[in-house]
């Protein structure tokens, strides 16, 4: 194993990003062929380096500052549930990393505020994904059954235990207050009708692929802010490394459009979408950034703490041959770099103080900062 000295000691290039470049050097030999990347200049990696990805939006369905606002307010606004007390951010609070502090959510008719002590009747079956990053993921939800944001923005209104509301009577609502017409004409001029479910789910999309978070810690140390970075969090970076949690959790985005049955569990998990036997029990690989705020964790929230969940992670790896076997002080090293060097809340949206239903923007409980 690479020790901490043996990390800061590396070529700038690093092993695996020397055989990226090489690669690239030999692929580029025709001279019509488009240039590749910019070689990685930066300090040492354990793995090859990618840069971080650039949006695309949908080509119906452009950005623009009125719809990301108009998705704003709607992500905000319980007018979109049956009881017009729950919103989206009801189970995707920015107090709790884009998801809602409970192993599983609590939707429409629940009592308390969105975090730990939430209750109610119309318990989910999965644990609420965070949507940092959503915008660069090629399929949607644990098992991965929209293709797209804008497929994905309408199904928890449509779920009985999450907002419990026909899409075209959350339009028509919406079509019923002034405020709300006016702001749907800014964000889609010249529509004849601008108040549609699918607007609705356009604009909502929108606003969720303007959470990205990419300023993190290790963004600044692979920009070469060496010093980004402490002694201890590259240690956690070389063991998630030696651990084969990088396989999966591909950096930089640390997840990847990969399902793999981790727990034990009775949900068919990507099965109910494939229909193929092997994908039983088989979740999306989620994203890492941002995950200290995330908690619990897994599809179903068996693990309380992060800690835990890197044990069982490394436990399956190591059996399965994937990685090796992390001590518990190893383990307190990756979560570490995990809870440090991945955080970043810059682009964490702004809670309206009201919204133009004039019904009541749900409340988050207290959460002590980290």
């Amino acid at each position: 194993m690479f020790g901490l000295g043996s990390l800061r000691s590396l070529p700038a290039l690093g092993a695996f990003a020397v055989a990226l470049a090489g690669a690239l050097a030999v692929s580029g030999c025709d001279e019509e062929s488009e240039p590749g990347p910019e070689p990685y200049e930066g300090p040492p990696l354990p793995w090859a380096y990618e840069p971080f990805p650039a949006v695309v939006h949908p080509s119906d369905n452009p950005s623009s500052s009125e719809k990301v606002e108009l998705g704003r307010l709607l992500f905000y606004d319980p007018i979109l549930s049956r009881d017009e007390a729950t919103a989206c951010a009801t189970c995707h609070s920015e107090q709790w990393g884009m998801s809602d502090g409970l192993g599983v959510s609590i939707g429409v008719d629940g009592e308390g505020p969105t975090g730990p002590g939430r209750s109610g009747p119309n318990v989910a079956t999965r644990n609420a994904l965070t949507l940092w990053n959503a915008a660069l993921r090629r399929e949607l939800f644990w098992d991965g059954r929209a293709a797209s944001l804008e497929e994905q923005a309408l199904q928890p209104l449509e779920q009985a235990l999450e907002l419990d509301l026909d899409p075209e009577e959350a339009a028509s609502r919406i079509a019923a207050i002034p405020a709300y017409v006016e702001l749907f004409e800014a964000a889609f001029p010249g529509e004849a009708q601008p108040v549609t479910s699918d607007n609705v789910a356009r604009a909502l999309s929108t606003f969720e692929r303007s959470l990205l978070s990419n300023r993190a810690p290790y963004d600044r140390y692979v920009d070469g802010d060496e010093g980004a970075l402490s002694d201890e969090q590259l240690e956690g970076m070389q063991l998630f490394a030696e651990a084969g949690c990088a396989t999966c959790h591909v950096p930089p985005l640390f997840e990847s459009n990969r399902y793999a049955a981790r727990v034990e569990t009775d949900d068919e998990g990507r099965m109910a979408v494939t229909a193929a036997a092997a994908d039983r029990g088989a979740f999306r690989v989620p994203t890492l950034r941002n995950l200290r705020e995330s908690g619990p964790y897994f599809h179903d929230g068996s693990s309380e703490t992060l800690e835990e969940a890197v044990w069982r992670e490394a436990d399956v790896a190591a059996r399965e041959g994937e990685g090796r076997a992390l001590t518990w002080a190893e383990v307190d090293l990756v979560a570490l770099f995990l809870k440090k060097a991945l955080m970043d809340r810059s682009r964490e949206p702004e809670r309206p103080d009201e919204v133009p239903s004039g019904l009541d923007v749900p409340l988050d409980g207290l959460r002590i900062p980290r």
